[in-house]
């Protein structure tokens, strides 16, 4: 497992679920690993997690909605390891609510973070990762294939962020860095018990098919795999693909299957 013996990963959004996965899942891999996120006291425990399997890690304060705090992690990286290897633009919430009932800023905020925050960890890691013949990584969604009632906004945000993806892809072709797209379907972790405002709620119930969701460690390792193949786009789990799929070739099907009337759906990452 030194497949990333000598190079530093940043995860951006690492506080839980996959994005500390992923954080552990490159240690193990032998990187050094930093850690960015909003809430420091949990930043801080992943970073002990990072070291205690004996590689170095660094806690950043970042939130992806402020260019100018994902900039100066950038440039907190380089000045700690004097390089980077891989990005992966993890932070991301759902905002759920009838297309009709959301408000606009509702819409700006899943946009701000889901999006233009990935958006913002693409463009300025990118010259970085020039220098190394870096990965770049996005994490989209399943729901970024297959849309949904009531999670218009997250599927939005998702779609967009899947088409900067392959944009990516092809714009970086030649360059020595790639960029792979991440279509999780259900998946343990906290954006279940994340309200419309991006707060946290440990009491909040998640929704989503306990029956059919991955572990994040599950998770992790078929990512982790996927970015270091330097895969164009990678999508899981089996329902996710079976999703994919259908949202993909069968549109019409799938509209009538998650009618308003009929469904309870909820996002599928």
């Amino acid at each position: 497992m030194t497949q990333f013996h000598g190079q530093v990963a940043w995860i951006a959004g690492a506080t839980a679920g996959i994005g500390r996965a992923l954080a552990l899942e490159f240690a193990r891999r032998g990187a050094d690993v930093v850690v960015s996120g909003r809430r420091q006291e949990r930043l801080a425990e992943v970073v002990a997690e990072i070291e205690g399997l004996g590689r170095r890690g660094l806690a950043i304060a970042c939130d992806v909605r402020r260019e100018d705090e994902v900039a100066a992690a950038v440039q907190a990286i380089e000045a700690r390891f004097g390089r980077l290897d891989v990005a992966v633009a993890n932070a991301g919430f759902g905002v759920i609510g009838r297309v009709e009932d959301l408000t606009l800023d509702e819409w700006r905020r899943q946009f701000d973070t889901n999006v233009f925050g990935a958006i913002a960890v693409a463009k300025h890691s990118l010259p970085v990762l020039r220098r190394t013949g870096g990965r770049l990584a996005l994490v989209s969604s399943v729901s970024g294939i297959l849309a949904s009632p009531r999670v218009g906004a997250y599927s939005a945000s998702k779609f967009a962020l899947r088409a900067v993806g392959l944009t990516l892809a092809m714009e970086l072709r030649g360059s020595g860095v790639s960029c792979t797209l991440l279509n999780p379907g259900f998946v343990s972790s906290e954006i279940g018990q994340v309200d419309n405002q991006g707060t946290f709620e440990a009491s909040r119930k998640d929704k989503r098919p306990a029956a059919l969701m991955w572990t994040a460690d599950a998770a992790a390792r078929v990512m982790v795999k996927a970015i270091a193949a330097r895969k164009r786009e990678y999508t899981f789990t089996g329902h996710g693909k079976l999703g994919a799929f259908l949202g993909q070739h069968f549109p019409g099907l799938m509209c009538w299957l998650q009618r308003d009337d009929r469904s309870q759906t909820v996002k599928l990452d």
